[in-house]
């Protein structure tokens, strides 16, 4: 399985008061669907409509943690103290404030409106690769197991390596060969589109100097550019 990942919304997290005979409780959207993320590094992404299905439909036990702190437990969905719902916005949460040190305080916090953003933990199960409009390398969560959901401080995207890595795959290259290649190769190479090899100015003079008779071998650039290609094609 896939290391675990973290991805946050920028909607206010609403606070509803306990009233006689119900504790406080805490709302919001973890995650919200068709919406670009910002730039991760390389690719932005989306979550889409069914990517929490399986998650939901299997019952799998999901927790609420403030700051995905474990010192700061809120609800569990095994306990019924987390209700998760996904709707045509995102995925929405609902958390029963335990009436301990960190359910007061967050209350307090949501209460005043300190607490803006919210977040989900997740390893991915199935992605897909694509561009933007723009042109931009756009990652699509299509499955994902769900293992936390939390209210939290700030909206960091915290390692995004995994998602590199993921492209990487999809396009048979290593992260350092992703990381260094243009963006208009990587656009190409999503689109499947054939691209022209290129070779170091200083390379292709030494070539020239050679026996000008043309039975050298093919350069090794090329050769691994035609074996990526090829692949892609065989997919």
């Amino acid at each position: 399985m896939h290391d675990v990942e973290k991805r946050s919304t920028a909607l206010p997290v609403e606070f509803r008061a306990a009233v006689e005979g119900a504790g406080s409780v805490l709302s919001g959207y973890a995650a919200r669907y068709n919406r670009y993320s910002q730039n991760l590094g390389g690719f932005v992404e989306q979550v889409a409509p069914g990517a929490f299905a399986k998650s939901l439909g299997d019952k799998v036990s999901v927790i609420a943690r403030y700051n995905h702190d474990d010192n700061y437990l809120l609800g569990t969905t095994e306990a019924g103290t987390l209700v998760l719902v996904s709707d045509d916005e995102g995925l929405r949460y609902d958390v029963d404030l335990p009436d301990t040190t960190a359910g007061n305080d967050v209350g307090k916090l949501a209460a005043r409106g300190d607490l803006r953003y919210s977040s989900f933990a997740f390893h991915v199960l199935e992605d897909e690769w694509s561009v933007t409009e723009q042109g931009f390398p756009l990652r699509t969560l299509l499955n994902v197991q769900l293992v936390d959901v939390a209210p939290v401080n700030t909206p960091a995207y915290l390692d995004t390596s995994t998602g590199l890595r993921s492209l990487a795959e999809h396009l048979h290259m290593d992260v350092e060969q992703v990381q260094a290649a243009p963006l208009e190769e990587i656009r190409s190479l999503l689109n499947g589109e054939e691209i022209a090899p290129k070779i170091p100015d200083a390379e292709v003079r030494g070539e020239e100097q050679e026996d000008s008779s043309g039975q050298g071998d093919t350069h090794p650039l090329v050769n691994l550019r035609q074996r990526e290609l090829e692949l892609l094609k065989l997919k």
